[in-house]
């Protein structure tokens, strides 16, 4: 019996090639999980341009690679910074699926990235909408969901190496972080007597098509090339590595996992042993 066999998870931001919400699908998948794969569908925004966002097109190419699993799988459009956007996609799980086992709040911006002096308040708060507080709604509705069904559950934030330390050029995005850390002890104790655990995975820096993207704009503002950068990154990791999606989802499986029935409230670094604490 495969560890998920007949749970449903839902998963944020999950509608790209090579990111991380694909590489979790694909785990959870792996082991049995159906999966509702959402991602925002389209630009609604300056701050959710195209290419950094998963389309329609690009969730269901996502949605087809994982049905070779033999699981069902569903595609929901949803922005996480709207409300009514979270509770319709667990709406959406129960619909289809029968049921709301899993939820990963994945969805991130993490290419909005500027000088302190230079940081304008619409780049403030599209960071925190996404990173901080879509993960509160997507925690929110999966909460309710959860007690509803009465069988508990498993809530997971992907957070980030920056959810402990501080790094330039990303105020808001390490703000939002390490908001993440308070929003998981809190929920933690207040769901707990209901079986649902809720945890965060804190990965180092990830070269997806986003990390791709960081990898030029930090190079280039610290003036190094970006063969020198990715080097001088490898060289603090005691692991030699920068990290790679399938660790991350990994970290997600076994937070998903009976084995970690017992672990709430908890922020998993990711990091190959760059971030201790």
């Amino acid at each position: 019996m495969k560890k998920f066999a007949g749970k449903t998870a839902v998963i944020t931001g999950s509608g790209r090639e090579k990111g991380l919400g694909q590489a979790i699908a694909i785990k959870l998948a792996s082991e049995g999980a159906n999966i509702v794969v959402s991602d925002i569908g389209r630009s609604r925004d300056k701050a959710t341009e195209d290419i950094h966002i998963g389309s329609s097109d690009a969730m269901e190419a996502v949605a087809a690679g994982l049905r070779d699993y033999g699981v069902n799988v569903t595609t929901c459009v949803a922005d996480v910074r709207v409300q009514a956007d979270m509770k319709a996609l667990a709406v959406h799980a129960i619909n289809e699926h029968s049921s709301l086992d899993i939820w990963v709040n994945n969805a991130g911006i993490g290419y909005i990235m500027s000088p302190i002096l230079d940081v304008t308040e619409d780049d403030w708060r599209a960071v925190i909408d996404v990173n901080l507080t879509g993960c509160f709604w997507g925690l929110q509705v999966a909460a309710k969901t959860m007690m509803e069904q009465k069988t508990g559950g498993r809530i997971i934030n992907i957070a980030s190496q920056a959810a402990k330390s501080g790094f330039p050029f990303a105020q808001a995005y390490c703000a939002s972080k390490h908001g993440l850390v308070g929003l998981a002890r809190s929920a933690s104790i207040e769901l707990g007597p209901e079986k649902i655990t809720v945890n965060n995975v804190c990965p180092n820096h990830v070269t997806t098509e986003l990390g791709d993207w960081q990898n030029k704009f930090t190079s280039k503002a610290l003036g190094l090339t970006e063969e020198e950068y990715l080097q001088k990154m490898s060289d603090k990791i005691p692991l030699r590595r920068v990290g790679m999606p399938e660790d991350t989802a990994n970290a997600v499986a076994f937070l998903c996992s009976e084995e970690a029935s017992y672990i709430t409230g908890e922020s998993l670094n990711v990091s190959g042993g760059e971030e201790p604490h």
